[in-house]
């Protein structure tokens, strides 16, 4: 009787029960389409689609636009992590860009592929039509993944490679300069710029994960399209507060700022390591979950609007579990509930990238070579006039620099004012005296530039260097 029911629906045929059947090999049934052929034929449907065109387009031309439009203008983004240096060297501009996406873009482009690869159907009312042809929802579902997936990972592909080129046809393969001040060579550049850019799918596979869930959880609703969008929203939002350096590690979007610490000497993993590998723990959960739900969904029902209690059972419960865990795991491997900005790092910090800097304005002025030995810079750094204690974000931040010169009894000072955000980035402004950080211009290869001491950023690692405990 069963059989007979199965046969005489061919919507029924599409059960998980069936598809268990079908690919046991039983040849009293249907089998259903291959992965690979369902794969193709849901990216054809992607493309096809005029709005996934032109975000095709727009994310391979309008980066290398961008940034050889901005590398021409007298006035740089200096807010932007090496906005500064985009007249230096063509490796700056990727980085701004990969700045710029995953703030804004990246959330919006996975919104619009992964928030609606499954909302699509049931607005359309396709759903029956579907299970007729491929007869397995197990493999409908891996399709629709896999089809987004390979569309998100072309746009991001696409925003790389362009603002690379842009950034060299209009400035050059020149040295970049790292967020401690040291210079990175050409072939070093395009190394860690490539791995930065690859580091940042992990937080936007994380978010298409919440796509896909938002997608089946909310049927037709628009906010299955808004959802990762607002994550990624609430996210930064969240990135802003003063909270414990755990839980601002715990958010799967925490990469997306996190691969900055691939530009400092040496390399600050630490915080990337946890970031990437909270947002694929994300993206496997978020996906499991969208997969249940939709095994678990009504395909009968012309009118469905996404499971109710279901979807608050197994799409958002889960998610907050996993936040908590999340936390208590980077807790327990890097116990620090403060911001994870003190004065000692602060201190080092600065001193870094100053004697890095101060190197390279003695070669752009032409001045006698000085190693960084040599030099034994120190920083004293207080916050708000050492009227509290000197740790956590704020923009009252002084430093006091100081340095020895060979045959120089006399050390040299300088001051600094720095604004240091949440996520341990700061940007240092010289305070005096003037012939050390004071803004004039420099002679260098690409032309004249402003005195690298007048102005830099710099980075704080959140996490320390050695575990506690």
């Amino acid at each position: 009787m069963t059989t007979d029911a199965a046969a005489a629906d061919p919507a029924a045929a599409g059960t998980p029960a069936d598809d268990r059947a079908g690919d046991s090999g039983d040849s009293g049934r249907i089998r259903g389409v291959p992965v690979a052929r369902g794969f193709r034929f849901e990216l054809v449907k992607l493309v096809a689609q005029w709005r996934i065109r032109l975000l095709v387009l727009a994310c391979w031309i309008a980066p290398a636009l961008f940034v050889a439009a901005v590398s021409r203008q007298s006035t740089l983004p200096s807010d932007t992590l090496f906005g500064r240096w985009m007249h230096a060297t063509g490796w700056a501009g990727p980085l701004v860009v990969l700045g710029f996406a995953g703030t804004w873009a990246l959330p919006l482009l996975t919104s619009v592929v992964a928030g609606d690869v499954f909302a699509s159907e049931d607005r359309l009312g396709t759903w029956r039509h579907l299970l007729v042809a491929v007869r397995s929802p197990r493999r409908i579902f891996a399709a629709k993944a896999l089809a987004s997936l390979t569309v998100i990972v072309l746009l991001v592909t696409g925003m790389a490679c362009s603002s690379t080129v842009g950034g060299l046809v209009a400035v050059g393969d020149q040295p970049l300069i790292g967020l401690d001040g040291h210079v990175l060579a050409p072939s070093d550049a395009v190394g860690e710029v490539l791995l930065a850019w690859v580091c940042a799918l992990a937080p936007t596979l994380a978010l298409a994960a919440i796509g896909l869930l938002g997608s089946v959880a909310l049927g037709r609703s628009p906010m299955g399209l808004l959802l990762p969008a607002l994550v990624a929203l609430t996210m930064q939002l969240a990135q802003m507060l003063p909270l414990p350096v755990t839980v601002r590690l715990a958010l799967p979007g925490y990469a997306f700022i996190a691969w900055s610490g691939l530009f400092t000497s040496p390399a600050q993993l630490g915080p990337l390591l946890v970031g990437v590998t909270v947002s694929l723990v994300w993206a496997v959960t978020a996906t499991v979950l969208a997969y249940l739900l939709f095994l678990r969904r009504d395909f009968t029902n012309p009118s469905y609007d996404g499971p109710g209690r279901r979807a608050l059972t197994l799409g958002v419960l889960p998610p907050v579990c996993l936040l908590v865990l999340t936390v208590v795991a980077v807790a327990v491997a890097r116990p620090s509930m403060g911001s994870g900005i003190d004065q000692g790092k602060v201190q080092r910090s600065v001193a870094t990238a100053f004697a890095h800097l101060y190197r390279l304005q003695t070669e752009q002025l032409n001045r006698p070579a000085v190693t960084e030995a040599q030099l034994r810079v120190t920083a004293a750094c207080d916050k708000g006039a050492g009227r509290g204690a000197a740790e956590g974000p704020g923009n009252d931040w002084r430093c006091v620099v100081t340095w020895h010169l060979p045959g120089v009894q006399a050390p040299g000072t300088a001051i600094y004012q720095l604004d240091l955000t949440s996520d341990g980035r700061y940007m240092a402004d010289g305070d005096g005296p003037k012939e050390v950080n004071g803004y004039f211009l420099v002679r260098t290869p690409t032309g004249d530039a402003p005195n690298p001491l007048w102005q830099f950023d710099g980075n704080v690692e959140l996490l320390s260097t050695t575990p506690k405990g």
